[in-house]
Formats: C-alpha cells, sequence, structure tokens
C-alpha cells in the first residue's frame, strides 16, 4: 500500500509517495534527490523518535491508513550538523538554593504551610 509523508526540515516541505515496504533508508535515497545531500548526513524523525535505517515505514508506524494523500504523515528531516539544534534543555522547576527558591520564596516556610 501507499503512504504520502510531507518532509520537513525548518522552513521547508516537500511531499512524497512511496510504499509501506520501503526502508527509511530508500526513504532517505529519495530524499537525497531531493536535497542533494547523503543518507549518512540525513536525520529522519516522526514525533521526535529518530527513525532506524534498517526499519520499514510500516515498522516505523507510517500506513495507509494514517498516511493518506488528503492528510499526509509528517517527517522531520534534520542534517548531522544541525543535530545539536535538536537538543534543548526546559526547566523544570526553580533551582533550590540553601532553602530558598531562586524565585526568593522560601522552601522551608513554604513547605511547613503547606504540611499544616
Amino acid at each position: 500500500m501507499e503512504v504520502f509523508l510531507k518532509i520537513e526540515h525548518r522552513k521547508t516541505s516537500f511531499f512524497t509517495e512511496v510504499k509501506e515496504s520501503t526502508t527509511v533508508l530508500e526513504l532517505k535515497r529519495i530524499v537525497q534527490g531531493i536535497v542533494n545531500r547523503p543518507p549518512k548526513d540525513q536525520l529522519l524523525f516522526k514525533d521526535d523518535q529518530l527513525l532506524e535505517e534498517r526499519k520499514t515505514l510500516r515498522d516505523c508506524g507510517f500506513t495507509s491508513e494514517v498516511a493518506k494523500a488528503q492528510d499526509p504523515a509528517i517527517v522531520t528531516l534534520a542534517f548531522r550538523e544541525d543535530a545539536f539544534l535538536l537538543l534543548h534543555a526546559s526547566p523544570f522547576s526553580c533551582p533550590l538554593i540553601g532553602g530558598v527558591l531562586k524565585n526568593g520564596l522560601d522552601f522551608e516556610r513554604d513547605l511547613e504551610h503547606v504540611m499544616q
């Protein structure tokens, strides 16, 4: 069965149609014909998950039911030299510095208040 993919790299997108049995490496060769970059320099992602070259698109979750012509599945393309841009840190909480939160709140006082 055919799957329809929208391949995105930064602000550029292009579409391709391939079989579910196509391997990720074969997809990279198709992409090579468009972006003129060898497969070894390409990183392909589905939902922030790196796709393994030896797997088929079906193995990666791309099926004709989820990758339709009117609603193609999205594959994100990055290049090896840009890989560090994919890493980003998001703070989950305010760091504790000497019993006082960085934002000026007193951790022990506020904890006692919550525990009462």
